[in-house]
């Protein structure tokens, strides 16, 4: 009788509701505790990891305060606008010079790469994801990154003595059909052209734009293609259905990153472009250059005054880099179903 009476009715729940709540640590409480029980190793991790991202932002910090310094030396004793002027004599007095025939070349340059590039790497990611046998997917692969990893100057001795000799009949073929346009006319001479400069950019940021974009493609949720062939879909048309919409975000990210270094490329720009600071409305024409082969060709004869000038158009392209790689990641973090998505 007294085990039955000490039995609690489980329908009874006056004793479960007069029984006191558990006390639940505080949060302050629970941070101390994770607190202790972080290991030594944890820490000292942390604090490495904090100290390593605050030193990069010095860094760059330092570098912006040291550019916009010597920038502001240089601008203040500008007689034309840096940002319009056509010409460039630091060494007149009082010296003239401006950045708008740089910026000119720089973008136009950029802009014949990616257009060349983007549509050659996209196709290759998805030639290597989806189409290509598995024994060709790896050395393909492999000879992509190598071409990541050739020096700049290397693609700019190869630019000038393989590529411009042998665009002189390219340059005809437009000259001949499409030189009615103006954009595509040619005087004759070397082809040593803005055209030239971003055929050799595209080949550089190949790999690049290549490699993230097969990374992206290799992320579609394999339920996705598995659901578009159940329908009846064929290859073509899973990649335009369910592999494409996903990657966008990717592709075109990839893109900027690429972009971010057509921007300042520098030593193969200058071993293949012939620039007279003028600019012209053909693509086939020398053109005026672009910020950073600007810099590399004048820097060593230039005087002080020349330095903090060039000091100054290296702001800007600074600046133009900084907004390309902030937009690619800005674009990388709307899509967070990347990481995981095979999951």
């Amino acid at each position: 009788m007294c085990g039955s009476a000490d039995r609690r009715n489980p329908m009874d729940t006056t004793q479960i509701a007069d029984a006191p709540p558990p006390i639940q640590p505080s949060s302050a409480e629970q941070k101390r505790a994770t607190r202790g029980a972080t290991r030594p190793g944890d820490r000292i991790f942390l604090g490495l990891s904090r100290g390593s991202g605050i030193l990069l932002l010095v860094i760059m910090a330092a570098i912006a305060g040291f550019l916009t310094y010597r920038a502001v030396l240089a601008i203040s004793k500008d007689d034309g606008n840096f940002l319009t002027t056509f010409e460039w004599n630091t060494g007149a007095n009082p010296p003239v010079f401006g950045i708008a025939v740089l910026a000119y070349g720089t973008v136009v340059s950029s802009i014949i790469a990616m257009v060349i590039a983007v549509p050659v790497a996209v196709s290759i990611a998805l030639f290597l994801t989806h189409y290509a046998p598995r024994r060709l997917r790896g050395p393909i692969a492999y000879v992509i990154d190598l071409l990541a990893a050739v020096p700049s100057i290397v693609y700019g001795l190869w630019g000038a003595l393989i590529l411009v000799p042998h665009l002189n009949g390219l340059f005809g073929w437009l000259n001949d059909y499409l030189g009615w346009t103006g954009i595509f006319s040619w005087q004759g001479g070397a082809a040593r052209s803005m055209l030239t400069v971003g055929i050799l950019l595209a080949i550089m940021i190949l790999p690049i734009i290549t490699n993230v974009s097969r990374e992206v493609f290799r992320q579609v949720p394999q339920m996705h293609e598995e659901a578009a062939l159940a329908l009846g879909a064929t290859r073509w048309e899973v990649i335009r259905m369910a592999v494409l919409p996903f990657g966008r975000s990717g592709v075109i990210s990839a893109s900027m990153l690429g972009l971010g270094r057509a921007l300042g490329e520098t030593m193969a720009v200058a071993t293949v472009l012939s620039p007279d600071f003028k600019i012209y409305a053909s693509l086939l024409d020398p053109g005026g250059g672009t910020f950073a082969q600007n810099i590399a060709s004048k820097f060593g004869e230039a005087t002080e005054f020349g330095r903090d000038a060039l000091i100054a158009s290296g702001l800007v392209l600074f600046v133009i880099t900084l907004l390309v790689n902030g937009a690619a990641r800005a674009i990388i973090a709307r899509r967070k179903e990347y990481s995981g998505a095979n999951a």
